[in-house]
């Protein structure tokens, strides 16, 4: 707020030539903005007893007829913006010109427009004709689909499935399923096995609740229950498939009348219903889906599943060179070459089907339906003509002889070698490959420690040394040879590889219990050499 001086009270006191400028209508100019004017601000900061009048607008002077003319410029004059008479021109300097330039533009612009209007219809016929040509196709493709339905009417959907693209592979984790399972190696299942098996868990689950219930169970019911809990799609033919690994689950029928309190569904169609199957106890009790024959089911399919993928094992075994055979109690894992994940899928069994009514719809079902219809002689009038046109055909074209299987000859790189000496490779890798496979769980444990025996020698006499001592206590050797080995592991566990090297070489490490602490002896004058490859001879010994 500006600050009144002294000299501006007496001046509005005193009635003078200041007081009647003052009060003066006042003459509007437009204000220059580089100089504002003080005059303004001295009567607005005088201290007069009248209520000063609110200034008035300014009144915008505007352009007159003639001016309006003088701004329409002919159409022959108008320029481009980027072109210098436009940039020098005064209608650039004020925004008022500008906008009434800006309307009287489009008027120009139709005419500029009138230029490529062949072109646009060239455009347009090449473009109706490549959607005829993609009609076209799309009705041949059409055709075939439907000719090749109408020829292998037998094959099933794939639901559940989608249609991957031609010659796109499965995603990884499906197909190194097998590879990427912790723990050691075992009979496990394809990734699609274990997914059925989940599946069946859910039915299962779902059926079971259902059947407690006394409650009839159908298809629509469980699956989506099913989904709901696996978040995967459940079709039928996941349930033909459940049928097919394990026919004794369920039974399966096509019933109606069934109260279902939908739109979509009415009370006359059939439905696919589903009735648990287990064994009969004594009693008058009805039998209930209990968690243990829940239990006892999931195992059974799981054996089943595991059955299915032994049959291709055997299959595969059978077809190597020289052949295979496994004892099946003795089977502990699979052959290493055998691809577990690429074990074709299980076939869907056939599922009860809705009775179809007879309704005539095309001419061939009215002409099926006129030959059940014909006389006996008619009949056999029509078998003997067929059989006449079919003789002449049948001996002029022989079966073709299948080609003979031409002999195994070795590959490229093994010309030369002799064959007794393959045989005898082939024997050896066979009969290794077979001791793998039946190996148990404990011995593959016993193996994988010896394999680290011998770098834990070298780790353990290292630790003597530094620590200059005849004996250690088995706690701090093993601590610190946790600390000096590569790879992370237990103490227990280093425990026990201390007691195999002293089980394989007595005389080079012992172990003495004294008291409450045990104690490890080690004989440093060794040869470390020799100790380690007499663990690695042993370790070779053990895996053949």
């Amino acid at each position: 707020m500006a600050q009144c001086r002294l000299t501006d009270f007496f001046a509005s006191r005193r009635p003078g030539p200041r007081a009647a400028s003052s009060r003066a209508k006042p003459t509007w100019s437009t204000p220059s903005p580089a100089k504002p004017s003080p005059r303004t601000s001295a009567t607005t900061t005088g201290g007069s007893r009248k209520r000063a009048r609110p200034p008035a607008e300014p009144v915008r002077d505007e352009p007159s007829p003639a001016a309006r003319r003088r701004l329409r410029l002919p159409a022959d004059a108008v320029s481009s913006p980027g072109s210098p008479t436009a940039l020098g021109s005064p209608e650039h300097s004020s925004p008022r010109k500008k906008t009434k330039k800006a309307v009287q533009l489009p008027r120009v612009a139709p005419q500029e427009d009138k230029v490529p209007s062949k072109v646009t219809f060239s455009e347009l016929n090449s473009c109706l004709k490549r959607a005829r040509e993609l009609g076209a196709r799309v009705q041949e493709l059409r055709a075939n689909a439907q000719r090749n339905e109408a020829r292998d009417p037998n094959v099933p959907e794939a639901e559940g499935h989608p249609a991957e693209p031609c010659g796109e592979k499965a995603p990884a984790y499906q197909r190194f399923h097998a590879l990427a399972q912790p723990g050691l190696p075992g009979l496990v299942l394809p990734y699609k096995y274990q997914v059925l098996a989940e599946m069946f868990r859910s039915m299962d689950t779902i059926v079971g609740m259902l059947y407690n219930r006394s409650e009839t169970v159908t298809f629509a019911k469980v699956k989506r229950g099913v989904q709901d809990m696996i978040r995967k799609r459940f079709e039928e033919r996941n349930v033909g498939q459940i049928k097919t690994v394990y026919p004794a689950s369920y039974r399966f029928r096509q019933e109606r009348n069934i109260p279902t309190f939908k739109d979509g569904i009415k009370r006359s169609d059939y439905q696919l219903t589903i009735e648990p199957l287990f064994d009969q106890e004594a009693g008058n009790m009805a039998p209930q889906l209990t968690a243990s024959r829940l239990l006892q089911r999931r195992q059974v399919f799981s054996q089943n599943l595991v059955e299915c993928v032994r049959e291709h094992h055997r299959a595969f075994l059978a077809s190597l060179n020289p052949p295979m055979v496994v004892p099946e109690d003795q089977l502990t894992r699979w052959h290493p070459r055998f691809n577990v994940d690429e074990v074709p899928d299980i076939k869907p069994a056939e599922l009860p089907q809705p009775p179809t009514t007879e309704k005539v719809a095309t001419a061939q079902e009215v002409l099926t339906r006129a030959h059940s219809l014909m006389s006996p002689r008619m009949k056999k009038a029509l078998s003997d003509l067929a059989l006449r046109t079919a003789e002449p055909s049948s001996p002029g074209y022989p079966s073709p002889a299948l080609p003979a299987t031409p002999p195994a000859t070795p590959p490229a790189p093994l010309k030369g070698v002799s064959q007794d000496l393959l045989e005898r490779i082939r024997a050896k890798e066979a009969q290794k490959q077979l001791a793998q496979m039946t190996r148990r769980p404990e011995q593959e444990q016993r193996l994988e420690r010896l394999e680290r025996l011998p770098e834990l020698a070298r780790v353990l006499r290292s630790i003597f040394v530094s620590e200059r001592k005849p004996a250690l206590t088995l706690d701090v050797a093993c601590a610190k040879m946790v600390d000096s080995y590569h790879m992370a592991m237990s103490p227990g566990e280093m425990e026990k590889h201390i007691q195999l090297l002293s089980e394989l070489l007595p005389d080079w490490l012992s172990l003495h219990r004294i008291r409450t602490d045990t104690y490890v002896k080690l004989d440093k004058a060794a040869d470390l050499a020799g100790v380690t490859a007499q663990l690695v001879r042993l370790a070779h010994a053990e895996a053949l």
